[in-house]
């Protein structure tokens, strides 16, 4: 387990110590636990213009939580109701769920949706809503409470009166923890870092995610010194640490999103070993 866990800390670690590098030193020694010459230029970079990066961070904080709790939401009832023997047109929407999930319309079809029906083009919106609903979870879910949940706390609920909705709500979402921790990770990792949408719907600058908005940065930045350099223009004054920019950016865009970690570790652990013990 320490071999394990030393491969995985190592590139953190590697990642960090090289953000904090000169990028010279990068550029002839490569990347050290050790540098010969640190240097914040890097972050200085980035934070050249905090109120670009604070408004990036606040969409990007934005739509991890409105996502990551609206999908919750719709994948734990569609779960619950997929699970339940008594729903009759469980197995047809079963099947209406998991076939676009084997055959897909395109990209374009798509992309017409998103702008021309549902017109969320330069809306956060567009960050959230095509991301909403994902088969395979709600599958997890539905597994999860016809394995986990025994059938009698739904019969005893229903004979003292309950409903389906004060069933879900008061019975079975409290006993969902492991598995709306585990999902909800995934869910919430997944916004986090999506860069896709904002390259696909997003035109104001200030609408743009966080990975988005530090990818369009390094991007032009290699664009003007690639022109500096083709044109032969001294008077272009660009020196980007390329190198140790990007291992910044790598921190700057990861290092929030770990602190989710340690609130959902227990659960998320549980929610692995749930089917591993029976009797």
């Amino acid at each position: 387990m320490v071999i394990f866990a030393s491969i995985c800390l190592i590139p953190f670690i590697l990642m960090v110590t090289g953000s904090f590098t000169d990028n010279n030193t990068v550029l002839l020694n490569g990347y050290s636990f050790f540098p010969e010459k640190w240097s914040l230029e890097a972050y200085r970079i980035i934070f050249k213009y905090p109120q670009k990066i604070l408004d990036a961070y606040k969409v990007t904080m934005f739509v991890t939580f409105a996502g990551t709790s609206i999908s919750l939401a719709i994948t734990t009832l569609s779960g619950y109701a997929l699970s339940r023997p008594n729903f009759r047109s469980r197995n047809s929407i079963a099947f209406f769920l998991y076939f676009p999930s084997l055959f897909s319309g395109g990209l374009i079809p798509w992309y017409i949706m998103m702008t021309q029906v549902l017109k969320l083009t330069d809306s956060v919106w567009a960050l959230i809503v095509p991301s909403l609903v994902s088969t395979f979870n709600i599958f997890v879910v539905r597994n999860y409470i016809k394995t986990s949940i025994p059938l009698e706390l739904f019969e005893s609920a229903k004979i003292d009166g309950a409903s389906e909705m004060t069933t879900f709500i008061k019975v079975i979402v409290p006993l969902l923890k492991p598995v709306t921790a585990t999902v909800g990770l995934f869910i919430a990792l997944g916004y986090w870092n999506d860069w896709f949408m904002s390259n696909l719907f997003i035109t104001t600058t200030s609408k743009y995610s966080l990975q988005y908005y530090l990818y369009s940065m390094l991007n032009s930045t290699r664009v003007l010194q690639e022109l500096k350099a083709m044109i032969g223009d001294v008077s272009i004054d660009i020196d980007i640490p390329t190198e140790t920019t990007k291992l910044a950016m790598a921190v700057v865009s990861t290092g929030p999103i770990l602190f989710l970690y340690p609130f959902v570790q227990r659960y998320f652990v549980t929610g692995l070993v749930i089917g591993s013990i029976k009797g």
